[in-house]
């Protein structure tokens, strides 16, 4: 039942998570077939075009590098397509698409398409929690006994929201059970989360809070049960008006009911056992991943978007104190704060759900940001997903002093 206990280790079945800089996922399986971040005026600011292109050639090498992987990971074809952003003040910008967004009509992938970003949703949850702890409405050392949730939580009285949103609570991942792998979704049919949730909860923990490291989706689903509990509002009502709206998120959106995508999109593709791609764009309820992984955007708003939460620009110094307080996971060089991944000086989060792989990475050191989002979740054992294994690529090319783990 413990399909986290080592960083490297591969969930067998359809729902996959690998715990590590390079994959940091959230829901994700086949049909839920599922990491791991200047100044606060110009985090605040839509994006701007850098004045210089990155040169020619070392565009040229990343190009090659993020063709060689799609191909590496796909089947008789490539995996379908990416778009990948690279953004540094000294060096230069590189934008693009590559392969593409809709096999059947052969459209070419267009930076404005639109993914699922998985557990890149966590990022947000995140910050809507410190935010109310900068509002004295909470605090990360509360005890979940002290919110009412429509679950039951075992020990309680011993799980604090630190220890959930660090990933250290010992609560089993729901997403991992046999019979929610083997669970058949029917977009349309009512499904209700809550019953699945108990189950893991009713799950023996894996260890004491706070005693090690164990990726669970189930904690960041009672995470958004905390910010209902306390606002009495809906945890998509309260990312969309502490952070969608007023920082003009116009491309990043919490679906609630309607399990389509807003145009324009990439499909979302899985990789069939012929070599080729079923289109899986539509296939989960969005009430099934919720505050785990259910948000949708595109690359320019998570450009935006990974810089301000990493440089502080969303909730208190103290709050950013606590996000990255970065502690080591059982894999080398890998470290987690609060809803974040820290590498060799990176920090950021890699979101994996059905048809779709985010990675989006910042390096303060160096005001760098790096997007790389597929539109499909694939793995090869014992490497990264393909999202971080492109964003590791680049990170070879451009920053080998910071190449993350």
């Amino acid at each position: 039942a413990n399909a986290y206990t080592n960083a490297t280790n591969l969930y067998p079945g359809r729902f996959q998570e690998q715990i590590s800089f390079r994959a940091q996922r959230g829901p994700h399986m086949r049909h839920f077939s599922a990491f791991a971040l200047a100044g606060a005026l110009l985090a605040f600011a839509p994006a701007r075009a850098a004045e210089t292109q990155l040169p020619a050639d070392i565009q040229a090498k990343i190009s090659d590098a993020v063709n060689v992987t799609l191909k590496a990971y796909g089947g008789k074809t490539p995996v379908p397509g990416a778009v990948v952003g690279i953004w540094d003040p000294k060096l230069g910008e590189m934008f693009r698409g590559f392969g593409f967004a809709d096999l059947a009509a052969r459209r070419p992938m267009a930076v404005a398409d639109k993914f699922r970003i998985g557990s890149n949703t966590k990022t947000f949850i995140d910050t809507v929690i410190l935010q109310l702890a900068d509002e004295k409405k909470l605090s990360l050392d509360d005890t979940l006994d002290k919110f009412k949730l429509p679950v039951k939580v075992p020990n309680a009285n011993h799980i604090t929201l630190r220890q959930l949103g660090e990933m250290r609570s010992g609560i089993v991942d729901l997403y991992s059970s046999p019979e929610f792998q083997a669970y058949q979704f029917k977009i349309g049919d009512t499904f209700d989360v809550l019953p699945w949730v108990q189950k893991a909860l009713d799950h023996p923990a894996l260890f004491p809070p706070g005693k090690q490291f164990d990726y669970s989706n189930t904690n960041y689903i009672l995470l958004g049960m905390v910010i209902e509990a306390v606002t009495r509002h809906s945890a998509a009502s309260e990312v969309e008006s502490r952070i969608l709206k007023p920082h003009h998120f116009t491309n990043t959106s919490y679906p609630v009911s309607d399990a389509g995508m807003p145009d324009p999109y990439a499909h979302g593709y899985t990789l069939n056992a012929k070599g080729g791609w079923d289109d899986e764009t539509v296939s989960l309820p969005p009430v099934a991943t919720g505050a785990a992984g259910v948000m949708i955007s595109d690359a320019g708003d998570m450009r935006r978007w990974v810089k301000m939460y990493v440089t502080g620009a969303v909730n208190s110094a103290a709050a950013q104190k606590d996000r990255l307080s970065c502690r080591q996971t059982p894999r080398p060089g890998v470290k987690f704060g609060f809803g974040v991944g820290c590498s060799a000086g990176w920090f950021g989060y890699t979101g994996g759900i059905t048809g779709y792989n985010t990675s989006a990475y910042y390096l303060p050191e160096r005001d760098a940001t790096i997007i790389a989002f597929v539109n499909s979740q694939r793995e090869i054992k014992g490497k990264p997903d393909v999202s971080g294994a492109i964003l590791r690529a680049i990170a070879g090319i451009l920053y080998p002093k910071n190449l993350p783990q």
